[in-house]
């Protein structure tokens, strides 16, 4: 056994060794980024210097080669189809700057298609005008980092995404912007990774989208002003912590949506100016804590099936709606949050109110099934039929109630 990794040490030695450095540029002897790949060999390294690159067609890498951009050489794909196209181990991507993908409605073109591949790194490059900005397949324990890429996404139909994982694991994606996109991080089927210090905005439909995805862990981004917020279906075992949930405004947005969601951990998170802060559908045995939510319409909206949660020292603040629920049945616990709208009383001063809190207003129970009754919010009317249901619940659960309301906002929140 001592001699195999003798053997493998001095393979590594030896490639490190004789591996070659390439240069390409308009002066220098090898010209063109595929005659480079052409004479490469595993280990190489190819130095891309400042210039634009028309490669006319795809350049494929099917080595485990380095390519570092030097200067800020452009690769101009010119409108039709996928740039680089990557099957190959242990390949780095670094400094270049990629524009024109191609567009189809039919195949997915993409700046850096990356396939069946396994311990690599994507990073410090510039994508514009992507149909698709990096697209990763069947691959295992890369490195996404520290890309900027955007389009000029105009409709869904015509659009991709900024980083697209399918059927991947072990994935690392952070510090990367992503606008302009249809969905700026598209994960599915994909596997203990992990998502961090990326900023996402004005993308058309989701800042990050995940389906089938399950120990994941996604934390320290931003997501703001995409059209419909951030999406997180069928999937289980999720954790999702100091995130940033901002501005997401329109009929059908929200700053987090959670659809048939199991066993996950929401906490920490900022959700602020949301047209609905969290969105919650059919997702069970969740733990909400420590999470903010300021100036949302809804801050929280639980529809259908959703059992088994806990929320607990978190902040509502000034929002139109703290809680939106449309079942009798409830088996969730609200605990020892703080509600801005609360006006109890702490006698014994041990900073949890004397008088429990109940958080679903009747209005928000007619808002659910008369949307156009939202025009009413600030009248007389509905305070006082607020008032009554606080009194005698008729329509929301008896049982929804938080007993130990906070006196003051809970202080180790992400703000």
């Amino acid at each position: 056994m001592r001699i195999f990794y003798y053997f493998i040490i001095l393979n590594f030695c030896t490639a490190s060794i004789f591996a070659k450095q390439i240069e390409v540029c308009s002066t220098c002897e090898i010209k063109t980024i595929k005659e480079a790949i052409l004479i490469a060999e595993n280990g190489d390294v190819i130095f891309i210097k400042s210039g634009i690159y028309k490669e006319h067609g795809v350049i494929l890498i099917d080595k485990s080669i380095k390519i570092i951009g030097i200067g800020n050489p452009v690769i101009d794909g010119e409108n039709k189809e996928t740039i680089l196209k990557i099957k190959a181990d242990n390949f780095s991507i670094e400094g270049l700057t990629i524009i024109n993908v191609g567009q189809s409605y039919t195949k997915d073109f993409a700046a850096i298609l990356v396939s069946k591949s396994n311990h690599f790194t994507i990073k410090n490059n510039i994508i514009k005008k992507a149909f698709f900005g990096i697209l990763i397949e069947k691959s295992h324990f890369g490195t996404v980092e520290n890309n900027d890429i955007s389009s000029n996404a105009k409709d869904q139909a015509s659009s991709g995404n900024g980083i697209h994982l399918w059927h991947s694991s072990n994935m690392i994606i952070k510090n990367n912007t992503l606008h302009g996109l249809r969905d700026g991080i598209y994960f599915e089927f994909v596997k203990k990774s992990k998502i961090f210090n990326n900023y996402s905005f004005d993308n058309l439909r989701y800042g990050l989208h995940f389906m089938f995805s399950n120990n994941n862990e996604y934390f320290d981004n931003i997501f703001t002003k995409n059209g419909a917020g951030v999406a997180v279906m069928f999937s289980k075992f999720i954790k999702m912590h100091h995130n940033k949930f901002i501005e997401n405004w329109g009929s059908a947005s929200y700053g987090l949506l959670l659809k048939e969601i199991y066993d996950a951990d929401i906490e920490n998170n900022t959700f602020e100016q949301n047209t609905i802060g969290l969105n919650v559908e059919g997702s069970t045995r969740i733990n909400y804590k420590k999470n903010t939510f300021l100036r949302n319409g809804w801050a929280v909206k639980i529809v259908g099936a959703c059992y088994e949660n806990d929320f607990s020292q978190n902040n509502f603040l000034h929002n139109a709606l703290d809680l939106s629920y449309n079942s009798k049945i409830n088996t969730n616990k609200f605990d020892n949050n703080y509600w801005s709208d609360y006006t109890g009383y702490d006698l014994d001063k041990n900073g949890i109110g004397d008088v429990p809190y109940r958080p679903v207003k009747l209005f928000s129970y007619i808002v659910h099934n008369t949307p156009e009754t939202i025009i009413l919010l600030r009248s007389l009317f509905v305070d006082i039929i607020n008032f009554s249901e606080k009194v005698s619940p008729v329509f929301t659960p008896d049982n929804l109630v938080d007993n130990n309301p906070l006196m003051h906002r809970f202080n180790d929140t992400n703000n």
